[in-house]
């Protein structure tokens, strides 16, 4: 029987993941995107700054910025939100972006073609050697986790286990993910293979 372990469940909702660059074009050479509130893993944060997805049918207006910058710019939204945009993104690990959707990025200075890097993120969970060891697993292992208690139980397959020594304990799911479970800001899961 798999560890009984209570894994937080967090829906991550749109966001974007900018790189300085973009942060540039979007915001003005030199501008620093500030922190609104922490978030569960060390050093993000949810960002003051917003800015809007353009697809080819629609606009997604006042999209948040999570920080800090990265190397690489990377959208991330719900299959909900790709069909909104009328965009076909892949379903994929954060980072992993090569090849990905299309779009334009719209800030208050200027506006950006994104060549790549709209994904749909894979669910996944965050985890730190310590707490994998706990749980029996590894980097990169795919497990399944059952919400306990959530309004509408289910079994999320297909998870990845990422492993890090900064990482707090929690998984992440999409907003279409969360929304079909009944997730709360209390919902937890627990391994179930």
């Amino acid at each position: 029987m798999p560890n009984q372990i209570k894994i937080p469940i967090e829906i991550s909702a749109r966001h974007v993941h900018l790189s300085q660059h973009l942060v540039d074009v979007l915001f003005g050479e030199g501008y620093k995107i500030t922190p609104l509130r922490a978030l569960s893993q060390p050093t993000e944060f949810l960002s003051n700054e917003r800015i809007d997805i353009v697809g080819q049918r629609e606009i997604l207006h006042n999209v948040a910025i999570l920080g800090p910058v990265r190397e690489h710019t990377q959208v991330e939204i719900s299959l909900t939100d790709a069909r909104k945009l009328g965009l076909n993104p892949p379903i994929r690990e954060s980072g992993n972006h090569n090849g990905s959707a299309s779009c334009r990025l719209v800030g208050p200075k200027g506006e950006y073609e994104l060549d790549d890097g709209v994904i749909i993120a894979r669910r996944h969970l965050h985890c730190s050697p310590k707490d994998a060891e706990a749980l029996g697993v590894k980097d990169g292992d795919t497990i399944a986790v059952e919400t306990a208690n959530s309004l509408r139980p289910l079994v999320f397959k297909d998870v990845l286990v990422r492993v890090k020594e900064s990482y707090n304990l929690s998984m992440h799911v999409d907003t279409d993910e969360g929304n079909a479970a009944g997730l709360t800001p209390d919902s937890y899961g627990l391994i179930t293979k």
